[in-house]
């Protein structure tokens, strides 16, 4: 079932990132983690539709993505850049494999963070976040999405780590690959939930099965 929906608000959240606030259906709900294709109602794009991660909660009166645009691209996500409140797209029904089994830790690179936006969020209204651990990737530090409020979650480890950024030393520098993970995993039966560029997921799958996680415990969109 497709739903249009009118845009509420639109607002940057980094130098490339942007927070849309829309409309939500009527009885309309979904799992944290969980994403919905999204297109644009306008002539020429209504069928192009991308997956983007719900960033809201259902208690929220409204829905929420947090989309990074990509505007060298002649692509969908540089027209969501243009959008504005009064917009329309067009939305799918729930989908996704990401869901919520525990405790853990949280590995993400880039945008991959979405999903697991509305997992913390939920997790911190439902009375902190003590056992989590965001590990979180990202070209450099003005990259990072949603820092503060990550930072604010009481007890949520947070571990920025920045690959092409000398300027943030206070940051891990470097890849989140098989040494850094054997330096920083110490616990390889907690849940592990892993989100974002394939070839960065398929790796660092196959590093913690190596490493003694469970096939149970890796939780990361098929």
């Amino acid at each position: 079932m497709t739903h249009t929906v009118e845009i509420l608000e639109a607002s940057p959240v980094t130098h490339n990132v942007r927070r849309l606030r829309v409309e939500k259906p009527d009885g309309y709900r979904f799992t944290p983690g969980q994403a919905t294709l999204v297109g644009i109602d306008r002539d020429g794009w209504r069928e192009e539709r991308h997956p983007f991660t719900f960033t809201s909660l259902n208690e929220w009166d409204d829905l929420e993505f947090t989309i990074k645009i990509y505007p060298d691209h002649d692509g969908l996500t540089a027209r969501i850049g243009e959008l504005a409140a009064g917009d329309r797209l067009i939305l799918e029904d729930p989908w996704g494999t990401i869901n919520y089994k525990g405790p853990g830790t949280f590995i993400a690179g880039g945008a991959g963070v979405t999903p697991f936006i509305a997992i913390l969020r939920a997790r911190n209204a439902e009375g902190g976040l003590a056992g989590h651990r965001l590990i979180f990737a990202n070209k450099t530090e003005r990259d990072i999405i949603l820092r503060e409020e990550f930072e604010a979650m009481p007890g949520l480890e947070c571990v920025w780590v920045v690959t092409d950024d000398d300027s943030a030393p206070e940051h891990m520098q470097g890849f989140v690959d098989r040494d850094f993970l054997k330096r920083h995993v110490e616990d390889n039966t907690q849940n592990f939930y892993v989100c974002g560029p394939d070839d960065m997921v398929d790796d660092i799958k196959s590093i913690l099965t190596e490493m003694g996680a469970e096939p149970d415990a890796l939780t990361f969109e098929e």
